[in-house]
């Protein structure tokens, strides 16, 4: 079986859903799937030099294949046509394409050429088709979804969702579609390949932060729905209250540098300037070492499909304080692999206090954690679960 993986861009930079196909493509090639991956030289929206790859050509990587195609110099709204002339070339030697994000040129115009083609495709959103995603630039996803994005979604042979409160709340636009519901994986944290230099004090030492006192890791892209505006005056009213602990921001935002400056200064201008430390994007030995030595994980969103970032945080053995509003939450709470809240200050303040209170409860609950994550975000059980559906797709359009 011979598939397509076409997304935006997989760099770094781009966080979680990019960083996703890299931990699937692997999965499926262990499983004998021809996998390709389609996708531009991206690295980032302003003003970042692209990718340092080959164009055009296929990389052998871990069993699997990746193309990078020049991406236009407009990156934020990434578009290629290099890549689409290859997919009107190529598609009829594939089987299936898994199309990965909405509301983006490359995705969008990949799902028309797909369609023209006689390529079946399943669509993944992202969370772009939850309302509050879609309350964004409103007028201008009205236009794009009349254009483009309601044929796509109509002539999808499904729509991956990766949970079931993603799948709920989700908008079709009239559109009946066929649901898939399959997780995201994640992979474990291998100590073999982390440099000890970065792990325990060592890594402590590096930034200054005391080991006498709890850490509390936020680490994810630095934007407005990740709720900083709930999580920093709770911090500050735990600080008030006599708590002591040290938090860590790691994380940035290539598609709005000034949002980040903004949390930056708001830090700095408040009493958690004197116990947090703030890292900046964090990939590789830095971001497991960061993992490892935190005590507790934290993540107010306003709203996640999924939460990556809070799948890799149980996966290491830490337990997480999360808002009702990540749709892996009643996974979480069902299994007491963390605290669960609402998306209000008070609300933080309360589950962090008990969370901070309760040190031998935090350890029992990241052990929850990680057991769970560890049967459940296994990238080579979830990979089983995607081939069974490619199989079945394929078998009934031949």
């Amino acid at each position: 079986m011979r598939i397509l993986q076409i997304v935006p861009s997989i760099s770094l930079i781009y966080g979680g859903p990019s960083q996703m196909i890299l931990g699937l493509a692997p999965a499926l090639a262990k499983q004998r799937v021809k996998v390709t991956i389609l996708t531009t030289d991206s690295n980032g929206d302003r003003g970042q030099k692209p990718l340092d790859v080959p164009l055009g050509e296929p990389i052998e990587q871990d069993g699997y294949e990746i193309i990078y195609f020049r991406c236009s110099p407009f990156r934020r709204y990434k578009f290629s046509i290099d890549l689409l002339k290859w997919l009107k070339q190529n598609a009829k030697n594939y089987d299936l394409a898994h199309i990965h994000a909405l509301f983006s040129p490359i995705s969008s115009f990949a799902a028309a050429t797909c369609r023209r083609q006689n390529l079946p495709y399943i669509l993944r959103p992202l969370g772009t088709l939850d309302p509050a995603d879609l309350r964004k630039k409103r007028q201008l996803k009205r236009f794009y979804i009349n254009i483009l994005e309601r044929h796509n979604i109509a002539g999808a042979a499904a729509i991956h969702f990766t949970s079931e409160q993603e799948a709920k709340v989700s908008q079709r636009f009239g559109v009946t579609t066929r649901d898939l519901v399959i997780p995201l994986g994640v992979n474990s944290l291998d100590i073999k390949y982390s440099n000890p230099q970065l792990e325990g004090n060592k890594l402590l030492n590096q930034y200054d932060i005391p080991s006498d006192i709890p850490l509390l890791l936020f680490m994810s892209r630095i934007d407005p729905k990740k709720g900083l505006d709930i999580l920093i005056p709770a911090l500050e009213k735990l600080i008030s209250e006599g708590l002591k602990f040290h938090f860590i921001l790691a994380g940035t935002n290539p598609q709005d540098p000034n949002y980040e400056e903004k949390i930056r200064l708001k830090i700095q201008n408040s009493s958690l300037n004197f116990c947090t430390t703030i890292t900046g994007f964090v990939t590789g030995e830095l971001k497991s070492a960061l993992l490892k030595a935190a005590d507790l994980f934290v993540l107010p969103s306003y709203y996640e499909n999924f939460g990556i970032a809070v799948a890799e945080a149980m996966v290491a053995g830490k337990p997480v304080v999360i808002s009702d509003q990540v749709h892996i939450y009643e996974q979480v709470r069902s299994n007491e692999s963390g605290w669960v809240g609402t998306t209000d200050v008070e609300s933080m303040v309360q589950l962090l206090r008990e969370a901070l209170k309760n040190p031998e409860e935090c350890k029992y609950r990241g052990s929850r954690a990680q057991e769970y994550a560890l049967q459940h975000y296994s990238w080579d059980a979830i990979a089983r679960q995607i081939i069974d559906v490619y199989e079945e797709i394929t078998t009934a359009t031949v």
